[in-house]
């Protein structure tokens, strides 16, 4: 999924409270992949890891994502790698 305004994505966890320790624990991704979305450093990351983020910050996905086709991005093979072996942080 690509991410569609990383300005958003920080906009959002500013206005829920929500830091990147609480979003990582919430969608069990690293804080560092995490802060490379937020900052606009990467711009795409795999459908469940977007899922899992539009959940945390109870808004509906297309807000934040669009898919990968749409976009163009490449998938996020470090992040869906993270999500399969990720267990409750």
């Amino acid at each position: 999924m690509h991410l569609t305004s990383h300005e958003t994505l920080k906009a959002l966890m500013r206005q829920r409270g929500m830091t990147l320790d609480a979003l990582a624990r919430a969608t069990g991704c690293s804080i560092g992949h995490l802060s490379q979305l937020r900052s606009g450093r990467r711009n795409s990351c795999s459908p469940e890891l977007a899922a899992k983020i539009t959940e945390a910050l109870a808004v509906p996905a297309d807000l934040l994502f669009v898919p990968r086709g749409r976009a163009g991005s490449a998938f996020c093979v470090r992040c869906s790698s993270e999500l399969a072996g990720a267990g409750a942080r």
